[in-house]
């Protein structure tokens, strides 16, 4: 095979080598814009996955590689004043430099021909069998094709700049500084017996608060570096340096950009490394990503008949593990783009924060990793609820106060519209469903979306409280919930609005009602999405019978005697559709400006609130983003959650979309609480409001860790406990917790043991081995690393 390779990095040259082992038949070129010994950055960090990779596919490399390895175990934070060590972690780093030179010289040995200081040639793909664009970030071979890649560049705030200092680490460090202009961050790990990498980092308007904005018309040219940024690195530093130098290479100052292409290969040209795709430095290395698309490319083009079918393959084995890669990362960087409002936070519970901000760290793994660090972390959170000695119950199980109302634990069954009800009369089924969940041990079951109107409903099998009979019904649930149960119950009120009169859930979701529709009513005239009905404009006369009808509604449910009651404002339905601009095109005073758009929600709530007993909480509940463009934003969802608290909200429950059909949701291991995060430290932690997380927690480990970090106050789960209504005091069980936070019901005592189980280690990777021959030296290429969920 005729192979061009395009960029002389650690990923097109490791690409090279790993081919040429395969069959020293190919012929492989490498075109190198730079000189063989220009490199810029100094360390690289590879995790022990990566290594296991490149050890079974070239043990000679790695032997070399492994003999000028700095390791550590240890990642210290440093933070107000305090130093925290946190054990069992697992790194390597070696020089970019070394590294470099260690692949240079295996390709020469290999017969892999490479010219540096040579621009790729055009016309390769018609030339070569293959073109891989390995030439970087700001990849010529993605520019020169981008309709074909159709790249998106997400240029990040964060001002950062890459340092090296002699000073020699004994592990990872985090240094978070505290200045007059604000908080600014480094992230420092040895590479090799003489020296460190020193990145230092912190939001643009600190940048230019600190007058490091001197030099920003400065056009700096290749591998120079901006020498009065650096000076100026050196006297802000010189406590972490501790006396040591700190070295430039090609320094100045950048923001970082996360680089996506919606596909990585077309005819016989495919994309590698930070061409493809990019992850930011704080989760790891971009070369450990480059290294490892070389592995697979070169174990698909081993193993399929033809580029196509090698292209293809090694693309869908790939974009996963990286899109996951990506969704971490992207949630390291905004954390650290935030960074300025955790700084408050009590030192220990700020590291356990930083540890697990890319939610691929969790409570549990810290706990396996590090013991003493884990029981500093329950110790302190125990101690800021006013708990001091609970340092052993979970974080989930710690008692909270809702206004007046007293949470056994943090858990809450998360509203789930049912569409059950008969003419809007829940029935033996919601006994059963918000019973079961009662009394597996949830401290707080949610009802589904409850209509004030028969015209409120999203479909004709809705629940409702227009009715006496409606509210008796709901009586005979709550009192259920009340007597068997230690959990209490809320009420959730909604009215649909636009996405009203449709059919059951799975009978078409979203699609209207073939036959017997109602009217559907909205802020505007704009359908929910293609195929929905579209909605009549509201008139006042509207607006006042839906406040009347939400007012007697809440008065029902407070005589069915519930013990909360939440005020949906989320998920597009009416109420959420006067606050999105996408929904709310209205001109009078309830469109335009957030503030108009906030009005009509607000006399809702405030006439709700009226209407509710004073000694019970209302909440509200909010899509913290319409996930499009022209849309509400988590910015906008701050003040929205503002206003709210201002009228006496005792809680912000945050949700996300279904606002409009055309959402681009990005979905993950719990996606949504970043909002949820930031609306608590932006907003409601000092107003002493509560802030509920949700959406994709799926385990008691998501729950503790989310507690923890200060992310929220309490979580809600749904499909989770759909799953298993007994979650709650499942995951007690698997936490050996015992104590009146969980009480298990006396008929099923029995059972609260954890029984015995059995199964394989599911987190040893995956190796089989595949030989080009027995003279190929060995290459194995075919190794699988444990699946991650980002």
């Amino acid at each position: 095979m005729k192979i061009a390779i395009v960029g002389g990095g650690p990923g097109g040259l490791y690409l090279a080598a790993l081919m040429k082992q395969l069959d020293p038949a190919h012929d492989i070129t490498v075109w190198e814009r730079n000189a063989p010994d220009d490199t810029f950055g100094f360390g690289v960090v590879f995790s022990d996955e990566t290594l296991g990779g490149i050890g079974n596919a070239d043990t000679e490399f790695a032997d070399a590689m492994a003999r000028r390895f700095a390791r550590w175990t240890d990642i210290d934070i440093h933070f107000g004043g305090e130093s925290h060590t946190v054990g069992g972690q697992g790194f390597a780093a070696m020089s970019r430099k070394e590294l470099l030179r260690l692949l240079q010289g295996r390709c020469r040995e290999l017969g892999v021909t490479v010219h540096f200081r040579t621009p790729a040639p055009d016309g390769l793909t018609g030339s070569h069998d293959l073109v891989v664009g390995a030439d970087g970030a700001n990849s010529l071979v993605r520019a020169a094709h981008s309709e074909v890649f159709r790249p998106t560049l997400d240029r990040r705030h964060n001002k950062y700049m890459w340092l090296g200092t002699d000073r020699v680490f004994e592990a990872f460090q985090f240094f978070v500084k505290q200045t007059e202009w604000g908080a600014m961050q480094v992230h420092g790990y040895p590479y090799s017996d003489t020296g460190s990498t020193f990145i230092v980092e912190m939001r643009e308007d600190v940048w230019r608060r600190a007058g490091f904005d001197a030099t920003e018309a400065v056009e700096f040219g290749p591998g120079v570096s901006d020498e009065r940024a650096v000076d100026r690195v050196r006297e802000l530093f010189a406590e972490e340096l501790g006396g040591h130098r700190v070295f430039a290479n090609n320094s100045k100052w950048l923001n970082f950009t996360t680089v996506r292409n919606e596909r990585w290969h077309h005819g016989n040209l495919v994309l590698v490394g930070d061409a493809a795709h990019t992850a930011h430095f704080s989760i790891g290395s971009g070369t450990k990503l480059a290294m490892e698309d070389s592995l697979a490319l070169a174990a698909c083009l081993h193993e399929h008949p033809s580029v196509e079918a090698a292209l293809t393959a090694y693309e869908t084995e790939r974009r996963p593990v990286v899109e996951s890669t990506q969704r971490a990362a992207q949630a390291s960087l905004e954390w650290f783009e935030n960074i300025g409002m955790y700084v408050h936070q009590e030192p220990t519970q700020f590291c356990f924060n930083l540890l697990t901000r890319s939610r691929r760290i969790t409570y549990d793994n810290l706990r396996a990793r590090d013991e003493e660090f884990a029981g500093r972390v329950d110790e302190a959170f125990a101690a800021a609820q006013g708990l001091d000695g609970a340092g052993d119950v979970p974080a989930m199980f710690q008692p909270f106060r809702l206004g007046e109302l007293e949470l056994r634990n943090r858990v809450i069954v998360s509203p789930m519209d049912m569409y059950s009800a008969v003419d809007g009369v829940p029935g033996d089924f919601h006994l059963v469903h918000l019973g079961s969940k009662a009394m597996g041990g949830a401290g707080l079951v949610m009802t589904e979306m409850v209509c004030p109107s028969p015209e409120g409903r999203i479909t004709p099998g809705c629940a409702g409280l227009w009715t006496d009979e409606q509210r008796d019904s709901w009586a005979r649930i709550v009192s259920f919930v009340h007597e068997r149960s230690s959990a209490r119950i809320g009420l959730q009120l909604g009215h649909a609005g636009r996405k009203g009169s449709t059919r059951l859930m799975w009978e078409g979701m979203d699609e209207p009602l073939p036959d017997g529709n109602w009217e559907v009513t909205a802020p505007s005239p704009l359908p929910y999405g293609a195929g929905s009905a579209v909605p009549r404009e509201v008139t006042r006369a509207d607006l006042d019978r839906i406040v009347a009808d939400f007012v007697a509604a809440a008065r029902r449910g407070a005589e069915a005697g519930f013990d909360l009651l939440e005020l949906h404002c989320a998920h597009g339905y009416l109420l959420s559709s006067f606050l999105s601009p996408v929904a709310n095109h209205r001109t009078d005073e309830y469109g335009g400006p957030l503030e108009n758009r906030l009005r009509f929600p607000l006399e809702v709530f405030d006439a709700v609130r009226a209407a509710w007993p004073a000694g019970r909480p209302v909440i509200v509940r909010v899509s913290a983003t319409d996930w499009v463009p022209d849309g509400n934003t988590e910015h906008d969802a701050v003040e929205i959650a503002r206003a709210f608290i201002a009228h006496g909200a005792d809680a912000i429950d945050v949700s996300s979309g279904q606002v409009t059909g055309d959402e681009r949701p990005a979905y993950g291991r719990s996606y949504q609480t970043p909002f949820a995060d930031r609306i608590r430290h932006e907003v409601a932690a000092a107003t002493g409001t509560a802030v509920i997380a949700v959406g994709a927690i799926a385990s008691y480990d998501d729950v503790n860790s989310i507690l923890l970090a200060g992310r929220a106050d309490l979580c809600a789960l749904g499909r989770t406990h759909l799953y298993d209504p007994h979650w709650t005091l499942h995951a007690a069980a698997e936490q050996e917790y015992r104590g009146a936070a969980a009480p298990w019901p006396v008929q099923f005592g029995a059972g609260r043991r954890k029984p015995p189980t059995s199964r394989t280690d599911a987190v040893r990777p995956r190796l089989s081995l595949l030989r080009a021959d027995e003279s190929d030296r060995n290459v194995h290429l075919r190794w699988t690393p444990p699946r991650e969920t980002a």
